[in-house]
């Protein structure tokens, strides 16, 4: 997970979060869980490791921000369009949205690229990435 950069969303064995879902081994059972400020609910348990893995590869890929990045917060078109061609020129793979911010008048347009790409756009993030 750590390596194909994931968010810090999911755990899996060893690898700790703060808030997420996370598969962990408990005796000779598996569990999913989800934690959220040091409270953990075990939601599901497994009796082999390949069911475990299997459940949790198949909720991990179904999430579709389990491997994005904001890298862009945006009110303005002008600083949309820079940032999406500055992605283009770097050739960083990216989606975006548009969603309502501070009412249904208020629209902010988010900006996410793909696993690793991250480390390859800290200086947009540092730059796009204002929420205000």
């Amino acid at each position: 997970m750590t390596e194909n950069c994931y968010n810090d969303t999911y755990a899996v064995g060893s690898r700790s979060i703060h808030e997420g879902y996370g598969l962990s081994q408990s005796g000779s059972q598996y569990v999913w869980y989800y934690t959220e400020r040091g409270e953990c609910q075990n939601l599901h348990y497994f009796l082999t490791e390949q069911e475990a893995v299997d459940f949790a590869f198949k909720t991990i890929t179904a999430d579709k921000f389990a491997n994005r990045h904001l890298v862009g917060f945006i009110k303005d078109k002008a600083s949309e369009t820079e940032l999406v061609a500055e992605l283009d020129k770097r050739n960083v793979v990216f989606w975006k949205d548009d969603i309502p911010y501070g009412g249904l008048t208020d629209r902010r347009t988010r900006i996410f690229v793909f696993g690793c790409d991250v480390e390859r756009v800290l200086d947009l993030q540092t730059k796009y990435d204002i929420r205000s």
